[in-house]
């Protein structure tokens, strides 16, 4: 039961419109070593036939006792009923929030945006679910993503701004390598982020400092290549740097 004081609380807010909140995903994953991002079809108006990320709107509840969903549960399930992908397949971080007047034609819709990385042995398991007509990956070095739905453009692009900016200080590169990677595949990971190749020897050395802070550690097998086989790493569970899958959460400027 409301108490007076919640009562007019709530009627001092009730001059103020509401915006719709939205979440958006931005699925990432590596493809032959190309960075892909996920995109599905709009099957319904607005932008109906439109290329866009993943996402929906955050349910909300009708008042003090119901307020809805949290935005990371919102995540979470748009996630699931857009591409068939449960939160322990991916990275799930926020990264910004996107409230531009008039980015979407229905109302004010403000948009809480995440990104979502996906190992590439899991991107198979995708598939198109809810409002989605299609679900497939884009290589994002050949995405013309102006013809995107809504802002997702820009969206987009911060993403993969705030990626790179973190690369060198996070674990995100090995939610985008298997479980157990070689140097090669690792290299390839840094180099898609980065969108510039990345020197061999240099990166060898990152590696080995890596190894020495205990960071990561050798793995048993061999991967197999046109010349010699690789030697395999993976992440040391006890590193502090280790990447949790399904983490939520993270910072999100205006």
């Amino acid at each position: 039961m409301r108490s007076p004081e919640v009562q007019r609380a709530r009627q001092s807010l009730a001059p103020y419109a509401r915006p719709a909140v939205a979440v958006d995903l931005v699925v990432l994953t590596l493809v032959e070593g190309a960075l892909h991002v996920l995109l599905i079809r709009r099957g319904e108006p607005p932008f109906e036939g439109k290329l866009a990320l993943p996402g929906g709107i955050l349910r909300v509840g009708d008042g003090e006792e119901d307020q809805g969903e949290d935005l990371d549960v919102a995540a979470v399930r748009e996630l699931h009923e857009e591409t068939g992908l449960e939160s322990r397949d991916v990275l799930l971080e926020q990264f910004a929030t996107f409230g531009r007047p008039g980015r979407d034609p229905r109302m004010r819709v403000v948009s809480v945006a995440y990104y979502a990385l996906v190992r590439p042995e899991l991107a198979r398991r995708v598939r198109a679910g809810g409002d989605a007509a299609e679900a497939r990956w884009e290589a994002v070095e050949r995405l013309d993503a102006s013809t995107l739905a809504f802002d997702h453009e820009d969206i987009l692009r911060v993403a993969l701004a705030r990626m790179r900016e973190k690369l060198d200080t996070s674990s995100l590169a090995f939610s985008l390598v298997p479980e157990r990677f070689s140097i090669p595949e690792l290299r390839a990971v840094f180099s898609a982020v980065k969108g510039e190749p990345q020197d061999p020897g240099n990166f060898r050395r990152k590696v080995k400092r890596l190894i020495e802070d205990g960071v990561l550690e050798a793995a048993p097998g061999v991967r197999r290549t046109a010349s010699k086989p690789a030697a395999l790493y993976r992440f040391r569970a006890a590193s502090p740097a280790a990447p949790t899958r399904g983490r939520k959460g993270g910072t999100h400027p205006a």
